[in-house]
């Protein structure tokens, strides 16, 4: 099989060419997938995508002329990719569902220690020979209320790390996970109470169309005077806007993402020299209770070792002429 990687990252390549052991022909490219792009499918059997490539409608199509069969995620999340379009197309599309949770959720938490303790403030101080320690208080993470959003396999590590500082475990999803409740004490209620009685949020569901902008004035106001959000999920599904409002007011104590909603185009370059016009994205680099990182919160050596081997483990069965269990379309 001839397989095309988009978006390639130079820390991801020894992990790909280790995991596919010589079995298929694969060429690494940096450009994202889109439109203006897509031409450079033409010859190859199956391509690999990642969150930041475009595999909407009009790009389907085209890749369909161009004989392409498979489409083979490097990430979990794939809202990024028309999953009707290629259904249509009869082109199979498998993701890597689970490459590392742990990877996620503990950077989550490293947000939350950050920003709760004033990390960075202090060691800027300190790189100045300043050692005042004023207006750096933070809160004991112990008996204070944790929000999750998502206890899917990402929101239940952090459900476990954060019964690990003794946290209270409030949980919001659409299924019920009965271990969390045996086993930490979860408490399963509804996203107004939610945000009424957490002091911390973490958001870790999929970007879809009830997902999108979840986060936003409507629910901010229930929310708890001086809350930390934390963000490891998808960018848009925080309405950047609003939150940003909350910020100014006080409203929200801290906001830590590791993603951004207009992150297209932004993350994974160097743009030191040509700064981005993004308004927003200015402003959040420019506030000191913000903490946004460039969509890393799953570069551990475990995840990109199981990301890769899932990635071939995907393209071998299809070479087989046998389905995966990762497949997203019919």
């Amino acid at each position: 099989m001839k397989v095309l990687y988009y978006s390639t990252r130079n820390f991801e390549k020894e992990y790909l060419i280790k995991a596919n052991k010589n079995k298929h022909s694969i060429s690494f490219i940096k450009e994202s997938l889109s439109l203006e792009t897509v031409d450079k499918a033409k010859g190859y059997d199956i391509i690999s995508l990642t969150p930041s490539d475009d595999a909407s409608k009009l790009t389907i199509e085209k890749l369909n002329e161009y004989g392409i069969k498979y489409i083979v995620l490097r990430c979990a999340g794939y809202d990024n990719v028309n999953i009707k379009s290629a259904t249509i197309a009869g082109i199979k599309v498998a993701n890597v569902p689970a490459y590392s949770p742990y990877a996620i959720a503990e950077f989550a938490t490293s947000l939350l220690l950050t920003l709760n303790r004033k990390l960075i403030i202090s060691n800027q101080r300190i790189n100045q020979y300043n050692f005042n320690i004023d207006n750096l208080i933070g809160f004991d993470l112990n008996n204070k209320t944790v929000g999750i959003i998502g206890t899917g396999k990402i929101g239940a590590i952090m459900t476990k790390i954060m019964n690990g500082y003794g946290c209270n475990i409030l949980a919001y999803d659409i299924d019920v996970n009965q271990n969390l409740i045996d086993t930490y004490g979860v408490k399963y209620v509804s996203i107004k109470e939610l945000c009424e009685e957490s002091d911390v949020i973490s958001i870790h569901v999929p970007l879809n169309q009830h997902t999108r902008h979840l986060i936003d004035d409507k629910l901010i106001k229930y929310m708890k005077k001086n809350v930390i959000i934390v963000n490891t999920a998808r960018g848009a599904i925080i309405n950047t806007k609003d939150v940003i409002k909350a910020l100014d007011n006080n409203q929200i104590a801290a906001l830590g993402m590791d993603v951004y909603e207009n992150e297209d185009g932004i993350f994974f370059k160097d743009l030191s020299a040509d700064i981005p016009k993004d308004e927003m994205l200015k402003k959040l680099i420019s506030m000191p209770n913000v903490l946004l990182c460039s969509h890393h919160a799953f570069l551990t050596e475990e995840a990109l070792t199981n990301i890769a081997e899932t990635t071939f483990y995907n393209i071998d069965c299809w070479s087989k002429n046998k389905e995966t269990e990762n497949q997203l379309t019919a």
